[in-house]
């Protein structure tokens, strides 16, 4: 079992998107090479071997396995190990009878490697299941694990299972909480200094402004130390638009002082870019024909742990690494072997 897994995630990060193409480059493997991946035998699996296992393997176990090695070779950004939980349909696993998985998955901030993954039945199901991830994790390593959500996650249930759990959260605040979303709103903000910063790529200016005041005692939020409130404006083609929203964080302004806490919730839109676009662009992951049991899962691990993979090796185009590990089978190979 695990040479069928470590040949199909070489396969993955040569380019391999289905069954077929997985079969197809193992086929190309030397009996060594079979060897060195942990298969006895000198004849590759074919792709319906694959779409067999993979329909039937624990897609959850495997994913605990891979999340617990990656932990291993993550980082901590100014003090701190930041991780983002986000998820993600594979819409291209739906059939007439059976809903497309939804997966919520733990991202490292400063590695851009995926942690962990969770299938959950729907998006609807989402808040629960990010509970569940998070208890896979030690939150009080290194320091403290700082963890960033988006607004949907912004509930006092999920601030109070990360501070007991003694790690700290990020929240985005917007109108699904209409109380908090007010509270915060109407703080004095003009009477606030503010931390900018400057971006400038693709044709576009970003401006970040941050302004962080200590949590008012009738701000009822689990855990709340500091309110942050983000003013991105984007210049592009000669047009500004103007975008507000709030923060929430039980991190104080000791270990969270207005630089550092714009950068943790700058960085948890990695897990969009850095990961997600590239299993649906790169991989063309929502168009896969993969459908079986479990396989939808299992391939969408392969993926992660290959882009983990690669940003660990410092790539940051991963079409031009996979292509670049598409031209010679030995080089999937070491990757693997010397990760």
């Amino acid at each position: 079992m695990p040479g069928i897994v470590a040949v199909a995630l070489a396969a993955v990060l040569a380019g391999a998107r289905s069954f077929t193409a997985i079969g197809q480059w193992a086929g190309e493997l030397t009996g060594p090479q079979l060897a060195d991946l942990g298969l006895s035998r000198p004849k590759p699996p074919d792709a319906s071997t694959f779409r067999k296992v993979f329909a039937r393997l624990d897609a959850a176990a495997l994913d605990r396995l891979v999340g617990a090695f990656l932990w291993t070779r993550t980082r901590v950004v100014a003090g701190r190990r930041v991780i983002a939980i986000d998820g993600k349909t594979v819409r291209g696993a739906r059939t007439a009878t059976r809903a497309a998985p939804h997966l919520v998955a733990a991202f490292d901030h400063a590695t851009g490697t995926v942690l962990g993954q969770l299938a959950t039945a729907a998006k609807s199901n989402e808040i629960p299941t990010v509970r569940t991830l998070l208890n896979t994790f030690d939150l009080r390593a290194d320091g403290g694990v700082v963890v960033t959500v988006d607004a949907m996650h912004t509930q006092t249930d999920t601030a109070t299972a990360i501070t007991t759990s003694g790690g700290d959260y990020v929240f985005t605040v917007k109108a699904n909480q209409p109380t908090l979303y007010a509270a915060c709103k109407k703080l004095p903000w003009h009477q606030v200094g503010e931390h900018s910063s400057v971006d400038t790529a693709r044709g576009r200016r970003v401006r970040r402004t941050i302004k962080v005041v200590a949590a008012p005692t009738w701000i009822a939020f689990a855990g709340a130390a500091q309110v942050a409130q983000i003013r991105r404006t984007t210049t592009r083609a000669g047009k500004k638009t103007v975008e507000v929203v709030y923060v929430i964080t039980s991190a104080d302004h000791h270990a969270a002082p207005p630089p550092v806490l714009a950068a943790w919730v700058q960085g948890h839109w990695g897990i969009e870019n850095r990961a997600h676009w590239v299993r649906d662009v790169t991989y063309d992951e929502d168009r896969s024909q993969v459908r079986a049991g479990n396989a939808p899962q299992v391939m969408a691990t392969l993926r992660n742990t290959a882009i983990s993979l690669l940003r660990l090796t410092g790539a940051t185009n991963i079409a031009a690494s996979l292509r670049h590990h598409a031209t010679r089978t030995e080089r999937p190979l070491n990757l693997l072997l010397t990760s």
